[in-house]
């Protein structure tokens, strides 16, 4: 699959547009009063799932390019991953702010006493660095290789989050959601493993 550089630009436009339409939408229902009945239970799970939701699409980048012979597709899996972090920093916002009131005490209280804002916010910390090194110039400065290192973070910070969204829906007895996250990351760690695999027989083949 190949497309010219106008095209490229207007799939990257467009996915820009839609990667940001969940927070127009968030933004519209508060001007509107269309949060609900518990507008904090709303926003908090409406940031969390888009975070999900986005997560998993950068990582199904690499497979799809594999997939459809679509090179142009990585040039958009960066923009996926800053709005991954962005929609991550809104819920944890939501925590900090409805929550606990900017009280950093507090909410680090909460955070151990509860394991399942552990593990999300364990994931939200990792994400950090990689937004910070999202640039071309941070590239260059601590090079491809390192890089590269620090953001295989990426699938400690998927199973981290699948886990929180499973470990919060468990108490409430409600897992179907979580099954689905569960089961389209494993999909897609399972074919970058698969593929690692190929990728080392061929070379052993080739020695």
């Amino acid at each position: 699959m190949t497309l010219t550089l106008k095209q490229q630009s207007l799939f990257k436009g467009g996915l820009f547009i839609l990667a940001l339409l969940p927070f127009v939408r968030l933004v519209v229902a508060a001007f509107t009063d269309h949060l609900g009945a518990n507008p904090l239970e709303f926003i908090t799970r409406n940031t969390g799932d888009w975070t999900l939701y986005l997560l998993c699409i950068t990582l199904a980048v690499t497979p799809l390019r594999r997939l459809l012979n679509a090179p142009f597709f990585i040039k958009s899996r960066r923009m996926l991953g800053l709005y991954t972090f962005f929609y991550a920093s809104l819920h944890f916002l939501t925590f900090l702010w409805f929550d606990h009131f900017f009280d950093l005490t507090e909410m680090l209280k909460d955070v151990l006493k509860r394991p399942f804002i552990l593990v999300g916010f364990t994931a939200f910390i990792l994400l950090i660095p990689l937004a910070l090194t999202s640039t071309n110039k941070m590239i260059k400065r601590i090079g491809a290789k390192r890089w590269q290192q620090l953001h295989k973070l990426i699938y400690a910070i998927a199973s981290l989050g699948v886990l929180h969204y499973f470990w919060m829906k468990a108490g409430k007895h409600d897992l179907n959601q979580p099954m689905i996250f569960a089961g389209v990351v494993a999909l897609l760690f399972g074919l970058r493993i698969y593929w690692a695999l190929q990728k080392r027989q061929q070379a052993a083949l080739a020695s």
